[in-house]
């Protein structure tokens, strides 16, 4: 049990920081297209 839960302590700062970078892909995608299209982002 110990093993588990220190896997999923060590396991969870690596899934955040990938959650992370997705959503800051696919922000910096929409505002590169919205610049291309001359209109705001929000």
């Amino acid at each position: 049990m110990t093993a588990l839960l220190g896997f999923y302590v060590l396991i969870w700062p690596a899934v955040t920081l990938g959650v992370l970078i997705l959503i800051c892909r696919a922000v910096i995608r929409d505002r590169r297209q919205a610049k291309k299209e001359h209109r705001e982002m929000v």
